[in-house]
């Protein structure tokens, strides 16, 4: 079942404070962007947040979940409507995805 623009639109909202909040349809479903990081999925009308060690922590009771057939877990936002924790847990996620981003690939032995 595809998402409502509508939800996505709301989800954005109650992010907002976690930063500039984009949305972008791939596949019928939703991507979300904070300040330019891909960091979140709507799928069915649900939030899917990435999961990192940082956000697993600040948030461990929230359940976590595929957001379709096939892909690896998520942190599943049930309550949308609690915009504290979903842009508290947005922030988090993305410090964390950009942290991991800035650091430096390994280059392998032998490869030019």
């Amino acid at each position: 079942m595809a998402s409502h623009p509508d939800f996505v639109r709301y989800v954005a909202e109650q992010l907002r404070e976690a930063g500039d909040i984009r949305s972008r349809k791939m596949f019928g479903e939703y991507g979300l962007y904070c300040d330019g990081i891909f960091f979140a999925v709507i799928c069915g009308d649900q939030l899917f947040i990435k999961i990192t060690p940082q956000g697993e922590a600040a948030f461990p009771t929230l359940p976590k979940a595929p957001p379709y057939q096939g892909a690896r877990d998520y942190i599943w936002v049930e309550d949308v409507d609690d915009r504290e924790q979903m842009a508290e847990l947005a922030r988090i996620t993305c410090g964390a995805l950009q942290r991991s981003s800035r650091r430096p690939k390994s280059r392998r032995r032998g490869s030019l």
